[in-house]
């Protein structure tokens, strides 16, 4: 397979002389000059570039981005978006001033911003699909050209979505996004969250077999992830148990489970544990009372000879006490808690009532096809 890095070495051989050569040895194989793709020439970014190798070049993107999100925890700064690199390859994931972003050089739209509460805050529509209104001013001008042409060159982009905790404001990088329909009556795209979802007959009144994969899908890539990126900021990217501050080892528990009526998404019924503790706690074998206290059950403290992580990383955290948000508001709620810690006093040794936890959940595949069970 053909990544964007090399996609652009065929494209430098009619220009090269006009660029001094990268210095950086995985760019300097593909080709690409040492400066940031909105310069003037750039044999990345000119209209010689087929979609074929934007798309490439997108899947790059994509797969840095991934990488900076798992190590934030599953959130990330505006400067991390305006300092985004790809190598040693500059190429800004958001605009400075708008929010939009349309690298003039590009054939369509990289990201979008979706901020509650603003004119450009993305809303649900059919089964499956979200809205994105145009920008202000005429529909064939400035950005809305390039956001309509998403709809035809079906390259996918990214949708940044805006949250605020406490004093900190992050943003929810979800992707690979696509837009399915350019609507000028109503002045918006109309965006999918999956590429299935490009090839389906009428996208706004799916099949059950359709919906229950789109609902999945969604869960999985938008409500969950949103989720766990604003319970880990509450907390400070730390286990509320451990204190262990790795975010790639960090997960959002539900206190209450999403599978209950009351098992709402938010951070009082959150809770930031490392593997092992959200593990323990989703099969009772750990339990949190509403003193805000860790109670690790016989299971565990009657075994022996399992090696360090039984012996101090749960025998250990024996009546320890959670390390909790700066922000009162954000405490773990004690009536969930209470609830919960019932579960655990009345010995419920397997699985929790509900659904499972997200995160052991198994990726959806993008793909043309929709899953069929």
């Amino acid at each position: 397979m053909v990544s964007g890095l090399d996609a652009a070495a065929g494209i430098l051989v009619a220009i090269e002389p006009r660029h001094t050569r990268c210095t950086d040895p995985q760019l300097h194989r593909a080709g690409r000059p040492a400066h940031p793709p909105e310069s003037v020439g750039c044999p990345w970014h000119t209209s010689s570039v087929d979609l074929g190798d934007e798309r490439a070049f997108r899947s790059d993107i994509f797969h840095v981005l991934r990488q900076l999100v798992e190590e934030r925890g599953g959130s990330v700064t505006r400067a991390d978006l305006l300092e985004f690199q790809v190598g040693n390859y500059p190429i800004q994931l958001v605009d400075r001033n708008r929010g939009i972003r349309n690298p003039k050089d590009l054939a369509s739209t990289l990201s979008i911003m979706s901020k509650p509460g603003s004119p450009y805050e993305d809303a649900v529509v059919g089964d499956s699909l979200f809205t994105y209104d145009y920008r202000e001013g005429r529909i064939d001008a400035g950005d809305n050209v390039k956001l309509r042409k998403s709809a035809e060159t079906g390259l996918p982009l990214i949708l940044l979505r805006w949250m605020k905790v406490g004093p900190d404001i992050r943003y929810l990088p979800i992707f690979p996004v696509y837009v399915v329909a350019d609507d000028p009556a109503n002045r918006r795209v109309l965006l999918a969250l999956d590429e299935s979802l490009r090839v389906v007959g009428d996208p706004q009144h799916l099949t059950e077999t359709e919906r229950r994969y789109v609902q999945r899908m969604t869960n999985q890539r938008l409500h969950q992830p949103q989720f766990r990126s604003r319970v880990l900021m509450a907390y400070r990217n730390r286990c509320a148990v451990c204190r262990l501050g790795r975010p790639q080892l960090l997960e959002a528990a539900h206190i209450i489970s999403d599978g209950k009526e009351h098992g709402i998404a938010d951070i009082p019924n959150g809770l930031s544990l490392c593997k092992i503790h959200h593990a323990a706690y989703d099969r009772n074998l750990m339990g949190i009372s509403r003193d805000y206290r860790v109670h690790i059950g016989p299971a565990l403290t009657e075994a022996d000879n399992e090696g360090p992580i039984l012996k101090f990383g749960l025998k250990g955290m024996n009546n320890v006490r959670l390390t909790l948000p700066d922000k009162k508001s954000f405490y773990p709620e004690p009536d969930r808690l209470g609830e919960r810690f019932d579960e655990f006093k009345n010995g419920d040794k397997g699985l929790r009532v509900g659904k499972d936890d997200f995160q052991r959940i198994d990726p959806v595949v993008v793909g043309p096809k929709l899953l069929t069970t």
